[in-house]
Order: C-alpha cells, then structure tokens, then sequence
C-alpha cells in the first residue's frame, strides 16, 4: 500500500488540553503557531490546514507569516467564493504561490453557517452559495490559466461577469495551485465532480465515506475527470489502548452539559448538511460517542466542523488508516489537542508504521539520538 500524505492543522481558533473550559488552554500567537509549523516541517508532514471563519485568525496572513519558517511545508489556505472577487483571489493565491516556491494548496469553503455568512455581508442561501461557488471557480481556474490570452477571460455568469480577467504574476503550480473542497449535500457533490481536484470529507465511519466517494467519482466520470480523496480527522495515540482511551475521556472532561447543549443548539442551525451528519453521529449524547470502532465523536459535541477522533494505539490508528486508504483516501488532515504536543505524538508513534520518512519510517540520525548517559553512552535503539 501506497504512504499517504499526512497534514497537520494550525489552530487559529484556539488551543486546549481539554475542551469547554480554560484550564489547560494556551494563548494562540504568532510564536505559538510558528512552533506548530516548524514542527510540522520538521517531523516530516506534508501540509497544514488553516481553518476559516469569524472564529479563526485570518488564514492567509497567518499562512504567509510562516512561509519564511519553514522549508517543504505546504499551506492549505481558504478562499471563500462570494466574499471575495474571483480577481482577488486569484491574486492571492498566484502571489502566495510564488512567495512560496509552490507550496500553496487551495480549500474552497463554500460555508454553512447563515449568520455568520449575513455578518460578513453575503446574502445567499445553501443553493445560491453553490451557483456562486461554481461561476467563481470556473473564474478562478481559467485566469489563472491564462485562458483568453492577450485579451484576458471574459465570463457572463447568473452571478460573476468579469471581462479581461488575466494573471500577470503566474502562478509556479500549473495550470493553478490544487483545489481541495468538501462538501456532503447534492450540489456539493455536484461541484467537486465537475471542478475540484481533491475531495474532502469528515471522519464519518468507513461504510458512509464509501458511498460519498462512489457518488463523487461517478460524477466526475461523467464530466470526463478523475478526483484525488482526502479525510479530515483528530486522532488521539497513545502507546496502549488504555492510555488513549483515557486521553479522549481526559479530553472531555471539563465539558459540561449546558455548553454541549448551545453548542448542538448552535449546529442545528446551520444549513450544513456535513455539519447535520456530523451531529447525527452521536445525538448530543455522551454514550454514544464510539460511533465506529475506534472512530470517537467526543470532539463534535462542541466543535463544528470536523468532530470525531481515531483513538488507539499506533498500530490500531494504522490499521484504521490503512482501511479509509483501502477505500481510496490519499490524504489525512490530523490535529489533536494540544496541537504541538500531539504533532510530535503522532509522527513519532504512527508515521513509521505508515512508510513516512526515510527507508519505511526510520529517521536519518546524523548524532546521537536521545539523551547520552554518563558522558558517553550511547542510548540503544528502540526494537
């Protein structure tokens, strides 16, 4: 089996060692996040996700503060199609592409919270959302392709008309930095077939991400295309089952049920139908939250968005893995709390049984590795 691509999350939003509370939680600053990252490099991911939204930190200031940091790091940012101009997008992301030596990667975030989209000025409801996200792709992508030549893309759309759109600053990845999206409602689906590159979806349990998968690509074969896949998940590894059990209930802990409640309050509003069956997961309910085995839904009773946990072991976390790969996943987006500790958690418990890094898993040791013993001994290697 293939090694998967493994990214990490930044989190914009805030940090914690326990949820729904302020115990345990850390002020998220430029030099907090720029540990993430450089972690993250280091330790041999391949990208981060930068969330989007009136909670979180702007993504691509954050994203551009931290090309410098880091070397193979790759960012994948937001663009949020009818808050913005397909122009401005476009120069965005040709200019972050450059800036970077082609390490920008594209989340088209069509949203699913109403009020939040009213706050910030965009009117439309869940159909409307996906018309404008089309006409702004389709924009998006020929520009910087340079369709139209000379003269520029012209577009005469139900929403976006531009005349002259071109790119004088190209971008380094042709035709155009990859476009990642997800999406679980029809037109979702609709979308990512006819224009996306890589298809998201949120860690449901595996049955349900193979019937979104088979739906994806026989849409895209009727466009003619092909798409990648990837997975949004947490994961919580410890060195026994027990001990990662006990992390998720640790994690919890502090949550009680009056914030479970607005928060499931606050989900049920939303016109997300990913954001609907990640609540269907678990019901609010604190004993059913093991809704596949070793799939945990306890982030989800308070977090939108991605809510449920692989929890195990290494080698049970990659055999749950391996079983989304055997599904077509190409792509993991991790994160666990706190986001630095569990960066280095998960690459030094999991990545070598998943083929990351040198020679199927094993580190390139240039000196000595680990803490040297009365002067000169030199620790020995792990079996």
């Amino acid at each position: 089996m293939t090694t998967p691509n493994v990214f990490w999350f930044l989190p914009t939003h805030g940090d914690s060692r326990y949820l729904g509370t302020t115990k345990g939680a850390r002020s998220v600053d430029a030099d907090y996040l720029r540990q993430i990252a450089v972690a993250a490099d280091t330790l041999g991911y391949d990208g981060v996700l930068l969330p989007t939204g009136r909670s979180c930190e702007d993504p691509w200031i954050t994203a551009a503060s931290l090309i410098g940091a880091t070397r193979q790091l790759k960012f994948l940012v937001a663009i949020r199609p009818g808050l913005s101009t397909p122009g401005m997008a476009v120069r965005q992301a040709a200019t972050f592409d450059r800036l970077s030596n082609g390490r920008l990667l594209i989340n088209v975030v069509t949203g699913g919270d109403q009020g939040e989209l009213e706050a910030d000025g965009l009117f439309a409801d869940h159909a409307k959302r996906y018309e404008i996200s089309d006409e702004f792709i389709r924009v998006w992508r020929a520009s910087l392709a340079g369709e139209g030549g000379a003269a520029g893309y012209d577009f005469e759309g139900k929403h976006i008309q531009v005349k002259g759109a071109k790119t004088l600053y190209p971008p380094i990845q042709k035709p155009h930095p990859p476009l990642y999206f997800g999406g679980s409602s029809e037109p979702a689906h609709e979308l990512a077939a006819g224009q996306m590159d890589v298809y998201l979806t949120w860690g449901e349990p595996p049955a349900a991400v193979a019937e979104k998968l088979a739906d994806i690509r026989a849409r895209a074969a009727q466009h003619g295309r092909t798409l990648r896949f990837g997975i949004r998940l947490h994961v919580i590894v410890r060195e026994t089952s027990e001990e990662a059990w006990r992390a998720a209930d640790e994690l919890i802990s502090h949550l009680d049920d009056d914030v479970i409640a607005k928060a499931q309050a606050a989900f049920a509003k939303m016109d997300s139908v990913g954001q609907q069956r990640m609540a269907a997961l678990h019901g609010g309910r604190r004993d059913k939250l093991e809704v596949s085995p070793n799939l945990w839904a306890g982030v989800g009773l308070v977090r939108g968005g991605a809510g449920t946990a692989l929890v195990g072991d290494p080698e049970t976390v990659a055999a749950r893995m391996r079983e989304y790969q055997d599904l077509g996943i190409e792509t993991f987006i991790l994160s666990g709390y706190p986001h630095l500790e569990e960066s280095y958690r998960f690459a030094e418990l999991v990545f070598p049984l998943l083929g990351k890094g040198k020679e199927g898993g094993e580190q390139s040791i240039t000196g000595p590795f680990g803490e040297m013993m009365a002067s000169d001994i030199v620790p020995k290697k792990a079996a």
